[in-house]
């Protein structure tokens, strides 16, 4: 959300494609999920930009190998740092900025360098589960509010400390609701 409130461009991009492929009669799907691309694009240049955990988990080399050209004895144990690598200047254009379109048609060649979740066969178990969840949450806040920031200034997207890199200063953002909300809650009021 924070991205989205200091890109409007991509936040009116977003919802547009919602209000295009889920429309403003029902609130978006998990079937819905795969009509939206530039909502998963969005999805992935966070994560991109700010993973969750900036050193995946650590991994024991089995036998020598070698890694980027660096010699790893048999019984090490390597941090992948994927932080650095989402922000390596030679393996992204313009790796320091919030760019959702770079995932629009860029098949498997942004994929590999892409690695929130780790890569192989190692990757974590729970990555499909996570990225449906995360895409449900962020349609949904796009389909049913319209987002503000509390004033002119961006929001500040400093990490905090901490394993997670938390935000250093929380958001704070204002939202309208959107005309499905009245459809999404008398359907509730309904079931009760």
């Amino acid at each position: 959300m924070s991205n989205l409130l200091n890109h409007p461009r991509v936040l009116k991009k977003a919802r547009a494609e919602l209000d295009s492929h889920v429309g403003q009669q029902q609130l978006v799907d998990e079937s819905d999920l795969s009509k939206l691309p530039y909502l998963h694009g969005i999805i992935s240049e966070t994560l991109r930009l700010y993973p969750a955990a900036p050193l995946l988990v650590p991994h024991y080399s089995s036998s020598d190998c070698t890694i980027g050209g660096y010699d790893v004895p048999r019984d090490t144990i390597v941090l992948v740092n994927a932080w650095a690598i989402h922000r390596d200047p030679t393996l992204w254009e313009d790796a320091e900025t919030f760019k959702p379109e770079r995932f629009e048609n860029s098949g498997e060649s942004e994929g590999y360098k892409l690695m929130p979740f780790g890569l192989g066969r190692r990757a974590c178990p729970g990555m499909g589960l996570a990225q449906r969840v995360v895409g449900l949450t962020l349609g949904s806040l796009i389909q049913c509010f319209e987002w503000e920031r509390i004033s002119e200034e961006k929001i500040d997207m400093a990490e905090g400390k901490g394993l997670t890199m938390p935000k250093a200063v929380p958001l704070e953002a204002m939202c309208k609701a959107r005309p499905i909300m009245n459809v999404v809650l008398s359907e509730s009021v309904g079931d009760i």
